[in-house]
């Protein structure tokens, strides 16, 4: 039945928001054969874990591998494990899921656990043998290992949300400061999955899977032989899409869009595998829409993000390109989330580039993956930048493209000023950041960013570097920025002519439009800009 239906090319359903491998395959729907990494996994291994971002197909693996064991083999067919599996021996499933419900007050957790350990008692009428959580969940591992004869089968999906909600729900992760529900979720599952390792005698494979990757010595210290496969370059493409899956299975829905305009927005995520991946999420919204958006990210609520982010002085130019070892990707924990392990496992960053150092050891440059993802997280900064007034600060105007076009001065100067204006002059009385010209140029290239237009920030030229660069309709704008206190009046577009900017653009044949920025920190507005043909 399914054989025949891996063989058609007719259109089928897009399954947007489906995490359930059955409904799938009996709908009819798209699916993207992911067995081969399972089989991989059943046979070289026992205990693993598995960090994606969010939407990024991980339930639907969990949910996948709960099918597989369960012995379903009329779903399987046509996918490349069926003929490798054998359907005969069926193995007990216990599986926990914290996707749903919140985490954040005290108490959530261990009411949700009991709940689901009830749950699995009822069903395969097991009496309660012990009265803390860890010692109910191993009492039912031992007894479905005995009366099945078979080893059980642990799957837990979203591990780590009961914490995550417990540093976000409540206010945003604060440096050097601990959340106390935060605490003792992440001692309750520490002591949970402690019983993984414990019941090893009665465990056949546990899989683990969630959008952090805490520490071990925090949360994993109790199961310390599981195996990370999160960078694992032969699991990189265990959950998303791949270029050659779109061409393949999702060929029906490709003709009618720009295919480099599809990569360019949603491909771009990597974890160290010779294939760049798409969030499925994003990508089956554009097929659904046909409309090129920010799909993926405002399906979520980055703010406790951009303020940690703010709170914590990056500037938004500086996320295009960040190197970071593997201890720092790694580095998330209650009392402190490195900043690029925040940005990496929730997706908004992505790994660009491995590097090895002198000593052999591996640092990553982390860039945005995609045009999706740079648009929205600068939508979400630029707010932050601006204080978040009310009214149109705070919000890119799609004007400033016709004014550049144009190269209409005064147009640019009224529109940038009466942006700074909404801005409230309490925020400025907390720091002295309208001093510096970072605070401008980072506000300049989270509003162009935002607008989805290409930028290019402090690219190296012969005599020195560019603040930024803008490039829309075949033409490309170069920007310089400067504080009239410290530099003078004129001083950004002459720097612009000193230094050459446009010799490197030269070669391109595009028109090339020189703008000098010059901003008071004294008024915290734009005083003037000034706009030539190079």
């Amino acid at each position: 039945m399914y054989a025949d239906r891996v063989t058609e090319r007719a259109r089928r359903r897009l399954p947007i928001g489906v995490q359930t491998f059955r409904k799938i395959r009996e709908t009819d729907s798209y699916y993207v054969d992911k067995t081969p990494w399972i089989g991989r996994m059943v046979s070289e291994g026992s205990h693993y874990f598995l960090a994606r971002p969010r939407r990024f197909g991980k339930s639907l693996l969990v949910d996948t591998i709960k099918e597989l064991f369960e012995g379903a083999g009329a779903l399987f067919e046509g996918l490349a494990i069926h003929d490798a599996w054998d359907w005969s021996k069926k193995a007990p499933v216990v599986r926990f899921s914290f996707g749903g419900g919140s985490f954040s007050e005290p108490g959530q957790l261990q009411a949700g656990v009991e709940d689901r350990l009830a749950a699995i008692e009822r069903a395969h009428s097991i009496a309660r043998q012990a009265a803390t959580p860890a010692g109910r969940f191993a009492a039912i591992l031992r007894e479905l290992h005995v009366r099945s004869g078979r080893r059980v089968v642990v799957l837990v999906d979203e591990y780590d949300k009961p914490i995550l909600d417990a540093l976000t729900g409540g206010r945003c992760l604060q440096d050097g400061e601990g959340n106390r529900t935060a605490y003792d979720n992440r001692d309750f599952l520490r002591g949970l999955y402690s019983v993984i390792k414990d019941a090893d005698a009665h465990v056949r494979f546990s899989f683990l899977t969630g959008v952090s990757k805490f520490s071990k010595v925090s949360l994993f210290s109790g199961l310390n032989n599981l195996i990370d496969i999160t960078l694992d370059p032969r699991y990189s493409s265990i959950c998303g899409y791949a270029d050659a899956d779109l061409d393949d299975v999702f060929a029906p829905e490709l003709p009618g869009l720009d295919r480099d305009r599809v990569r360019d927005w949603y491909n771009g995520y990597n974890w160290l595998g010779k294939e760049t991946l798409y969030n499925p999420f994003g990508v089956l919204t554009l097929f659904r829409t046909r409309r090129f958006a920010s799909h993926w990210f405002e399906t979520g609520s980055p703010s406790f993000l951009v303020e940690t982010l703010f709170r914590r002085r990056v500037a938004s130019p500086n996320l295009e390109r960040i190197v970071a070892g593997e201890d720092l990707l790694s580095a998330f924990d209650v009392d402190h989330v490195a900043t690029e392990a925040l940005l990496w496992q929730t997706g908004y960053l992505a790994i660009r580039e491995e590097r090895v150092d002198r000593l052999g050891e591996s640092k990553y440059v982390l860039g945005y993956p995609n045009r999706e993802v740079r648009a929205g997280l600068n939508r979400s900064l630029l707010r932050a930048l601006a204080g978040d007034p009310p009214g149109a600060a705070g919000t890119a105007d799609a004007r400033v493209l016709d004014l550049l076009e144009a190269r209409d001065a005064d147009g640019l100067r009224r529109l940038f000023r009466a942006f700074f204006a909404g801005i409230p002059y309490e925020w400025f009385t907390r720091n002295d950041i309208a001093r510096f010209e970072g605070y401008y140029a980072s506000v300049f290239y989270s509003y162009f960013t935002a607008l989805g237009v290409e930028v290019k920030v402090e690219e190296s030229a012969n005599r020195g570097r560019l603040d930024m660069a803008v490039r829309f309709d075949g033409q490309v704008f170069l920007l310089e920025f400067k504080v009239l206190e410290q530099a003078g009046e004129g001083s950004a577009m002459a720097q612009l002519k000193e230094r050459g900017s446009a010799d490197s653009y030269r070669g391109r044949g595009e028109p090339i439009v020189l703008v000098g920025v010059e901003f008071s920190g004294r008024t915290r507005n734009v005083e003037r800009i000034d706009v030539e043909a190079a």
